[in-house]
């Protein structure tokens, strides 16, 4: 289940309601690439993926981006982000931020007294962020998960 609580032009941030249980099938074996494997007739193993990837409940969020300036970074329009507010922002992670008023996601590149806010496509230029702009590294993005 999602709530949205926020809607910029380039991310959409939700909150992570972990209440519940899903226990789903879970192939523990791994699923070949290749050559089929004889299958089992069933799947006494599950997995709740609140529990596989939500490690911090309380500071956890999810963004849908938007946009196509992290592409090369394989987060492409759509994609749903689970966000982690409590992790310390580190040189070269993927944060969503919050500068003059808009989320935006971007790679971090931390320098002694810089900060830069890097896109994965060409296209777009590096911000600088500065004492002039209202800026808040807001989390951290721990997981992609995308449609096929």
């Amino acid at each position: 289940m999602l709530r949205k609580l926020h809607q910029t032009s380039t991310l959409e941030i939700y909150s992570a309601i972990i209440d519940t249980e899903l226990h789903l099938p879970y192939a523990e074996q791994g699923i070949s690439a290749g050559f089929p494997s004889p299958a089992d007739d069933f799947l006494d193993i599950s997995i709740d993926l609140n529990k596989e990837l939500i490690k911090n409940p309380s500071a956890t969020f999810y963004g849908r981006v938007k946009g196509d300036s992290m592409k090369n970074a394989g987060l492409e329009s759509g994609d749903l982000l689970i966000i982690d507010k409590s992790l310390e922002p580190v040189d070269n992670k993927i944060a969503v931020c919050f500068i003059d008023g808009e989320f935006t996601v971007k790679r971090i590149k931390i320098e002694s007294t810089i900060i830069w806010l890097i896109a994965e496509n060409d296209a777009y230029k590096p911000i600088k962020v500065t004492a002039d702009n209202e800026f808040v590294i807001w989390g951290i993005v721990t997981t992609v998960i995308k449609k096929v």
